[in-house]
């Protein structure tokens, strides 16, 4: 029995440790910048998790976050977009200027950084199969504090309870 529950827990820790990378760095899908986790130490980390780049529901959730998020100056929030990069510069290809700036997104190509966070896979999206739609928050020590895994398109953290986890996880 000790056998298996050591095995069990070097499995969790196992998954735990893979779960969060230490530093990670992503190119803006909608601007010439990047982001580091590195550089934002000190900071909640809010990393969004989108589905595909056409969808409705994922910009909506972005631009609700952006408007809302001067209230937040101690969380820098980072949208992530898994399509390859000839999906992402058709997409940008589409945008003005102004709905360029308005939408600060950055790339995840193939969804390498999602599974490298093992967010999990299987998600029906228009013919496709994706990853579900999670926020992942990073604490200011560089670390997960917090997961919240959609069941669908429609099931988002809302920034109302992203945040009320960061009031709760800011308390001494």
């Amino acid at each position: 029995m000790k056998a298996i529950l050591s095995s069990l827990l070097l499995l969790v820790a196992a998954v735990s440790n893979a779960a969060t990378p230490e530093d990670f760095t992503v190119k803006s899908a909608t601007g010439t910048g990047s982001f580091s986790l590195k550089e934002a130490k000190g900071k909640f980390v809010a990393l969004h998790f989108l589905l595909k780049t056409e969808c409705p529901v994922c910009l909506r959730h972005t631009r609700d976050h952006m408007v809302k998020g001067a209230s937040l100056p101690n969380v820098v929030q980072i949208f992530l977009k898994p399509d390859t990069d000839k999906e992402i510069e058709s997409w940008v290809g589409k945008l003005d200027k102004v709905e360029l700036e308005k939408t600060p997104i950055y790339r995840d190509p193939n969804a390498k950084l999602a599974k490298a966070f093992d967010i999990p896979d299987g998600y029906a999206f228009h013919g496709q199969v994706v990853h579900y739609p999670v926020t992942v928050l990073i604490g200011p020590d560089g670390r997960e504090v917090f997961r919240y895994v959609g069941k669908n398109n429609a099931d988002r953290l809302s920034f109302e309870k992203l945040a009320e986890k960061v009031a709760e996880l800011s308390k001494p």
